[in-house]
């Protein structure tokens, strides 16, 4: 099909696949194999080796690409994995500037492998985008952000990061994670690379590990997929499966998620007991214009703390959900609830989580697609 000619939904369901040529069938087959037979050393029909290619994966990459209005999609076996193929793209003495709010995995791996590499990393607060010009040097190669960020919800200006970008000949990487395509496509605002925990939103089932890269550029992808192949961290065929099964279901659960952390947003916000609710469709959420121009809804991630901002009345309240299970991730069809200072974040040092907002007592909670009444419910008991 003819990709961008068709809208989102359309092309969630479509995209990048086609009947099977040999059965013509409708579901991409998983090829579970490690090697392909050539007819003679080099006569092959595009396939050789499966770290290198496997034919469920292209049609999983080919995907992902349509989707968030790319050329080029590359699958890796984790998020991290992928976060990792990119940060490899540098070289020993230059460095990157990282939104100072994200992911506890993403600012390790920074933090503790690639610092020892002799990459420098300067981690910045970004609600004002003009606060990267301050920072770039003649050694700054890379821009990192999330938005929104995790867990405290910021929103960055993607259009407005770019064009700073753009002028200092930067590469500019932005974690679509927790908006997914179906809320935002920053490529379409200006970014160079898009990453994907695509264990989350895209799979939406809790049942995969997976990441994902889409771009625009030819020569990144061919830096990328040396990367990829030459690294070896690649999903399995079934992985990628599960990945193209979700993603066919994304904007009907996605519309789900938005409506459903909406309206548990704003009970939230009403609870006598609740304190700070970070979400970010409150009109009187910081960046929320930027939110409205680049987002196309706000989403089921909600963080928010007790009145009494109090650690132990707050993992009182994690002990006591029976709908919202206690457990890492996000992004399925499940609600969970966790607390990012002991779980997603516990690798980033407690006096650098405060200063950026991130406190003790924080909760954050992944909406999912239960019935919202019933999960109403649930924080109501927990709560108290």
């Amino acid at each position: 099909m003819a990709d961008k000619n068709y809208k989102l939904g359309t092309k969630l369901i479509h995209a990048g696949v086609h009947p099977d040529p040999t059965t013509g069938a409708i579901m991409t087959p998983i090829y579970q194999t490690s090697t392909y037979v050539q007819a003679g050393p080099g006569d092959h029909k595009g396939y050789e080796y499966a770290r290198t290619q496997n034919p469920t994966r292209t049609v999983l990459q080919n995907a992902l690409a349509a989707i968030e209005n790319g050329k080029y999609g590359l699958c890796f076996g984790s998020g991290m994995a992928a976060t990792d193929a990119v940060i490899k793209l540098l070289v020993p003495g230059d460095e990157v500037i990282v939104s100072n709010d994200l992911y506890g995995g993403t600012y390790r791996i920074m933090t503790k492998v690639f610092a020892n590499y002799g990459i420098k990393f300067h981690f910045i607060g970004m609600h004002d985008v003009h606060n990267i010009s301050r920072h770039i040097n003649d050694k700054t190669k890379m821009v990192w952000i999330e938005t929104p960020t995790n867990p405290l919800l910021n929103v960055i200006d993607i259009a407005g990061a770019a064009a700073i970008t753009k002028k200092h000949n930067l590469t500019l990487v932005c974690d679509n994670t927790f908006a997914s395509p179906y809320l935002q496509t920053p490529l379409d605002l200006g970014a160079d690379i898009v990453l994907h925990s695509a264990t989350k939103y895209l799979g939406g089932h809790s049942d995969v590990v997976h990441g994902a890269l889409i771009m625009n550029d030819a020569g990144l992808e061919e830096r990328l997929r040396f990367i990829q192949n030459s690294c070896g961290a690649v999903p399995g065929p079934h992985d990628c499966w599960l990945v193209l099964r979700g993603i066919k279901t994304l904007h009907v659960r996605m519309q789900r998620h938005c409506e459903n952390g909406k309206t548990i947003a704003h009970y939230l916000r009403s609870h006598p007991k609740v304190g700070k609710v970070l979400w970010v469709g409150f009109e009187d959420h910081p960046n929320h214009d930027i939110a409205k121009r680049q987002m196309r809804g706000f989403g089921g991630m909600i963080s928010f703390t007790l009145k009494n901002d109090n650690i132990e009345d707050a993992l009182a309240v994690l002990k006591k959900t029976q709908l919202f299970s206690l457990a890492e991730s996000l992004g399925g069809v499940e609600s969970l609830i966790g607390h990012p200072a002991t779980m997603t974040h516990g690798s980033i040092p407690r006096e650098q989580r405060i200063a950026n907002g991130l406190g003790d007592s924080l909760i954050r909670l992944s909406v999912g697609i239960e019935d919202v009444d019933d999960l109403i419910e649930d924080l109501k008991q927990a709560i108290g």
